[in-house]
């Protein structure tokens, strides 16, 4: 099973890094034009993406005990999405070994800061400001 979990989390990491280059070598992340912008499924669209990192961020910041670890995951993950959040995934199923039981990764709690969500924190930061710019 955690082999299967690492594939479909390591495909989703790899295609949003994919289309997330692609997109910005075609338009800035903010030139979105004003007609897409105000459309209702754009909005709506967004309201689901959101809610669902949020969805997702509650259960990191169930495992993450330390306050910093919840802080930068929750900037990574409000910035970079699905990047972040297959990041995260990835670095749990990477804790663990073949055969570990997926309860465990799912109910494991974590006291650990770690470098890679405060990396992404500061990534994301960066790309936002530099895309404002």
């Amino acid at each position: 099973m955690l082999h299967l979990l690492r594939l479909l989390f390591a495909t989703i990491l790899v295609s949003m890094l994919w289309v997330t280059g692609w997109a910005s070598l075609r338009c800035p992340l903010f030139a979105v034009p004003r007609a897409v912008i105000g459309h209702p499924w754009f909005i709506a669209t967004l309201f689901d993406t959101y809610w669902g990192f949020l969805t997702f961020y509650i259960w990191v910041a169930y495992k993450q005990t330390a306050w910093t670890a919840r802080v930068a995951w929750f900037l990574a993950i409000m910035l970079l999405g699905n990047i972040a959040m297959s990041s995260y995934c990835l670095r749990e199923l990477s804790r663990k070994r073949t055969g570990t039981p997926v309860t465990e990764i799912l109910t494991c709690k974590d006291a650990t800061l770690g470098i890679i969500g405060p990396l992404l924190a500061i990534l994301g930061t960066i790309v936002v400001i530099a895309a404002a710019i």
